[in-house]
């Protein structure tokens, strides 16, 4: 474990952190969907309320017709803590795991099927990379009071740090209530990882020409002027998703479907979501095509399992992947193999916990406390 610099936390990069993966076992790796489905449904039955099982909007089909719950990453770790339940399942990735390990109860097990499921974005800020930036940006402006804000889509680590510098965490819903909390407690915001949703919000709040970008990985990425001159300092991460779509797609999707709407994800490009009817977070997404008329044409501008997860739960509307046959799924998500959730339940089953999600105490007592700020919003 390394220490940071600028606060009394250690840590370690993510790679190393999770890097007990356990590997599926070869009798599971050739399962067919029947069979699967029948393991699955029978380990639930025996497990009953011990086990609440969680999937994200952006999990495949297999996944979330087993979830009790289905839904955003912190709304889900909401769901698990108002829950009874032992043992949660969370089909996700590492950060939205360690969301629920930090806000459920300690007698609570929190369990990612398999620990491959990374999210690159979150992987674009480590708080050991971040605190040697920190140790710069504030070097930078020396006479200027700076409030670090992280995206909910980061590490446990991460949103810690931010806390111990006066901090705290947002979602794209609450991002630009969170900048409005910073700015009145301090001169400056430092926002990580996702620069597209920062430069959303900064648009929001009327502040699009305060912005200034820090790119840890470019040298010539790091303006110490602009820096001290800019109250908003945007860190160079971003979806992969979500930085797929551009404008083209938006034109060619009117042009296909004349009477269509647009609603795309705050992680969107600025032209993209310039060029949207609707923008908002995948629950804003859910809410928009579940209010839609009969007969509406909705284009979706976010992970492509959501699109097809709307299109099953309201054929009453048309719904259409934005970058059509170009979309693609998240490749995070895509290692919560139906396969690894039929193996972690019967684990359960026989006695075995398989690939549990623990922060460390003291990480997750400055992490709560970074939630806590974003909740008093």
């Amino acid at each position: 474990m390394a220490k940071l610099e600028t606060t009394e936390l250690e840590t370690d990069l993510s790679l190393f952190k999770y890097d007990h993966l356990e590997q599926l076992p070869s009798e599971y790796r050739g399962l067919e969907e029947d069979e699967r489905t029948k393991r699955i449904e029978a380990a639930l039955e025996i497990l009953g309320d011990d086990v609440v099982v969680l999937g994200h909007n952006y999990q495949r089909r297999e996944i979330v017709e087993h979830a009790d719950f289905v839904g955003d990453s912190y709304g889900l770790s909401r769901e698990a803590a108002a829950a009874d339940a032992e043992y949660v399942i969370f089909g996700g990735v590492t950060f939205m795991a360690e969301s629920a390990d930090i806000i459920t109860d300690d007698d609570q097990t929190v369990i990612l099927p398999s620990m491959e499921a990374s999210c690159p974005m979150a992987g674009m800020a480590e708080a050991l990379q971040v605190d040697a930036a920190w140790a710069e940006i504030t070097a930078a402006a020396p006479d200027a009071e700076i409030v670090p804000i992280t995206y909910m889509n980061s590490y446990a680590d991460l949103k810690a740090f931010c806390a111990s510098q006066g901090g705290l965490v947002c979602t794209s819903s609450n991002a630009h209530e969170a900048f409005e909390w910073a700015l009145e407690r301090g001169d400056k915001v430092l926002f990580l990882p996702d620069k597209h949703l920062g430069e959303n919000t900064a648009h929001r709040l009327g502040m699009a020409d305060e912005t200034v970008a820090w790119d840890p990985w470019d040298p010539e990425g790091k303006d110490d002027d602009e820096v001290a001159e800019k109250d908003l300092i945007l860190w160079n991460g971003y979806c992969q998703v979500h930085e797929r779509f551009s404008e083209a797609h938006v034109e060619r999707v009117r042009k296909e479907h004349p009477d269509a709407n647009v609603v795309v994800h705050p992680e969107c490009r600025r032209e993209v979501v310039e060029a949207a009817d609707v923008v908002g977070s995948t629950a804003t997404i859910r809410e928009t095509v579940a209010n839609a008329a009969p007969g509406e044409t909705w284009a979706i501008g976010t992970e492509i399992h959501l699109a097809e997860h709307l299109q099953r739960w309201h054929p009453e509307v048309e719904v259409v992947p934005l970058c059509g046959d170009a979309c693609m799924d998240c490749n995070a998500m895509r290692q919560i193999d139906p396969n690894y959730l039929a193996w972690v339940l019967e684990e359960l089953v026989a006695g075995r916990e398989r690939n549990v999600i623990e922060v460390a105490p003291e990480e997750k007592e400055l992490a709560e406390l970074a939630l806590e700020r974003m909740l008093e919003l």
